[in-house]
């Protein structure tokens, strides 16, 4: 058999790399190199027969899984594996407990080992602007006619880990290797799937406030798949009053949210009245008040998932995972603790790392990332992933984080975002004017989906979109367009995909802040120069006025905001809202530009300072007078032109041998149908819908595309080809 020229130059480039690193170097002959254990056929980790040589991996090996080889992982070894290459599969039993202890995982097709090639701080110019491009190492990615995909498969979205048993991956630093990269899993154009036990939902909210003391919580849905001894983390109310010399330096130091444990779970209440809730009750008292009921809430959230992925040593070098462009693969209902390197770029728990549009349909969905020291959820220069029904708490920087401007079409749905914390600037971002100081939520570009999501208790901001022209950052970028080319657009001027059920609490400083200046950060309390009066306007971060014309405004429905300081700050001039709810905020609406303005449905109560404030607000409305010498104000004049987004979530072959296959359909209007192959499914609801439906087989092609009320047609579907996972 002929071997391609690539692979072959490959693996040669490999043994060089392995034979003049640091190690092989420090030795008198190369016939010292580390040798890489290399398995031999597919069978289990534990049999001797598996690997070349007769030897089971063990503490401080180096292993590498051949193309065609298909290895069961079953075993809770205390050892530490340095490193795993997986060119062939990876797959952890879904029938007993396991635990693996490894330095880094890396998936990538070649029959190579490597530990290096996987830096993100190569940065290149484009049109319109600088941003992360490729790495500086060339991943070769499962394009080129290959029909089984380099994979590490912990559990699937149709088989995952059942709930009776689970799987752990600890990631050690291991000395040798690189303390920026390392520890870490790494996809290259491989596949990498992460799935724990379904959970029918993450977070739910109390029925009743819970006082100090308590220990008994009332929720307002059944948990029948939470289980006594999960961690559960209960959100605050009763923020921090933020003043010089009031306020802690982190919201974590004086937190209105908390953790305890479930010791048990029972029913209470009538179906008819609180849809069959739950009764649920703590191993210790809480020692805050949380605030319940049917209007005004906190949020209940498990943060224990039975597929666990940690860094080993959290004070130590943390552990990270990441994505490339052209990997397949999800992650649900897992949990990632103790990861994020601190101050380091592109070294966070989940990573979308310049991905485009080659992993749409991608979705990480029920997940729990908490401790994080480095954000929760990072999309980088990507398009078409799912966030949905995931927790964020406690992280340092920005939490659910949109990173350089280029990323649409992403949808994120139902998320929980608790203590994103103020960190520092990271060396060599995509963005500068980006202080990293704590928003549960950040992006520089609209053109995407946020619904039903609820940020509580960050440093800075629950919602913040920043987008500022500095003399370094030109914010004209190239960016997808709705027929899939490329295109300059200035990012401060692209408006919602949608925007809708959103909430935030318990902020001492921003609910939304939708372009507009920043808030007093710590840094400009220390620094004079900084400041402004009492309010540093000098620092900036806001959009300087510049937005979308009125025919494409940003729209905001059904906002809730309480126990906030400012509830919404805007710098956006195009912008509606229908359906503003504020209650116990220092001020509602505040300082924000008002040209093109428009508010409906608006409920203010218990507002301590003003409800509307605009002392040095924006340029406010430019009045004329008509014929009849009454005002008149402009007012936008939304045109529905932008068609829906479509995304294919899941598409697998059922017991009955038709194709099962789900998705979702995004619009700000009312997304009138999907359309996939040749069936349509009505939809006839705006905003973040759902859809599935069953075809027969054989079919080899799938593709889906949706269409609103107002006529508009997506014009590139979402195909994608078999094998069905």
């Amino acid at each position: 058999m002929q071997v391609p020229t690539r692979i072959l130059g490959r693996f040669l480039l490999g043994l060089f790399l392995l034979g003049s690193g640091p190690a092989a170097r420090s030795q008198t002959s190369p016939a010292a190199a580390p040798k890489v254990i290399r398995s031999a056929q597919s069978g289990s980790w534990s049999d001797r027969e598996t690997w070349d040589g007769g030897r089971v991996p063990g503490d401080g090996d180096r292993v590498l899984i051949l193309e065609g080889h298909q290895i069961l992982y079953q075993s809770q070894s205390e050892e530490v594996i340095r490193a795993i290459c997986i060119s062939g599969e990876l797959r952890f039993s879904a029938k007993c407990n396991s635990v693996l202890n490894v330095g880094l995982i890396r998936i990538e097709e070649g029959n190579v080992y490597s530990e290096e090639g996987f830096d993100c701080l190569h940065v290149t110019e484009h049109s319109g602007g600088t941003s992360h491009a490729s790495d500086a190492h060339h991943h070769s990615h499962s394009a080129k006619g290959h029909s089984v995909r380099p994979a590490l498969i912990v559990g699937t979205r149709q088989n995952p880990i059942p709930s009776e048993f689970s799987a752990k991956i600890r990631l050690h630093f291991v000395a040798g290797m690189d303390r920026e990269t390392c520890p870490a899993i790494v996809c290259c154009g491989g596949r990498m799937d992460i799935h724990g036990a379904p959970m029918e939902h993450t977070w739910v909210k109390l029925t009743r406030t819970a006082d100090a003391g308590a220990n008994r919580l009332f929720l307002d849905r059944r948990v029948e798949d939470w289980r006594v001894g999960d961690r559960v983390l209960i959100t605050g109310s009763g923020r921090q009053e933020f003043s010089a010399g009031r306020a802690a330096a982190h919201v974590n130091e004086l937190p209105a949210s908390e953790v305890n444990t479930i010791q048990r779970l029972s029913a209470y209440g009538s179906r008819k009245i609180f849809g069959s809730p739950q009764l649920l009750e703590l191993s210790d008292p809480i020692h805050r008040s949380h605030t319940g009921g049917e209007e005004f809430s906190v949020e209940v959230a498990n943060l224990s998932r039975n597929v666990v992925i940690e860094s080993a040593n959290p004070d130590g070098p943390r552990g990270h995972t990441m994505y490339h462009r052209s990997s397949t693969g999800s992650i649900s209902y897992a949990e990632l603790r103790h990861l994020g390197k601190r101050g380091v770029l592109g070294k966070y728990p989940i990573h979308f790392h310049l991905v485009g549009d080659t992993m749409r349909g991608s979705s990480i969905v029920g997940v729990s990332v908490w401790d994080s020291h480095n954000r929760w959820v990072t999309i980088h220069g990507t398009q078409y992933i799912v966030v949905r029904d995931c927790i964020g708490y406690q992280s340092i920087g920005h939490g659910f984080f949109l990173e350089d401007g280029t990323e649409v079409y992403n949808v994120l749905d139902r998320n929980l975002a608790v203590q994103a914390m103020i960190g520092e600037p990271l060396p060599k971002q995509a963005l500068p004017f980006d202080l990293n100081d704590g928003a549960g939520f950040w992006w520089a570009n609209s053109l995407n989906s946020f619904t039903r999501n609820v940020a509580v208790e960050c440093d800075q901001h629950g919602f913040r979109f920043e987008a500022e022209k500095t003399p370094q950052f030109d914010p004209v970028l190239s960016i997808r367009q709705p027929d899939g080319s490329q295109s300059p657009q200035d990012i401060r001027t692209l408006p919602f995909v949608c925007f809708a059920d959103n909430e935030s609490h318990c902020q001492r400083r921003f609910g939304f802040n939708l372009g507009g200046i920043r808030g007093m950060t710590h840094a400009t309390l220390r620094d004079p120069k900084l400041r402004s009066g009492y309010f540093p306007l000098s620092i900036g971060g806001s959009v300087g006025g510049v937005g979308p014309d009125k025919q494409h405004p940003f729209q905001a429905r059904n906002m809730k905001i309480w126990d906030t300081h400012w509830a919404l700050h805007s710098g956006i001039p195009t912008l509606s809202v229908d359906g503003l709810n504020i209650f116990d905020c220092n001020y509602g609406i505040w300082r924000s530009i008002i040209d093109l303005h428009q508010y409906d449905n608006l409920r203010f109560r218990k507002i301590h300072a003003h409800a509307i404030f605009f002392p040095t607000g924006g340029h406010g409305p430019d009045i004329h007078l008509q014929d009849d010498g009454q005002p008149s104000y402009p007012a936008t004049d939304p045109q529905d032109d932008l068609p829906p987004i479509t995304i294919v979530t899941q598409a697998h072959v059922t017991p009955a041998g038709r194709i099962q296959i789900r998705g979702l359909a995004v619009d700000n209007e009312t997304v009138r149908c999907v359309h996939v192959n040749d069936q349509v499914i009505p939809i006839e609801r705006p905003g973040c819908s759902r859809w599935s439906i069953e075809l027969p087989m054989p079919l080899d092609t799938i593709s889906a595309f949706s269409e609103d009320s107002g006529g508009n047609v997506e014009q590139t579907p979402h195909s994608i080809k078999r094998p069905w996972h």
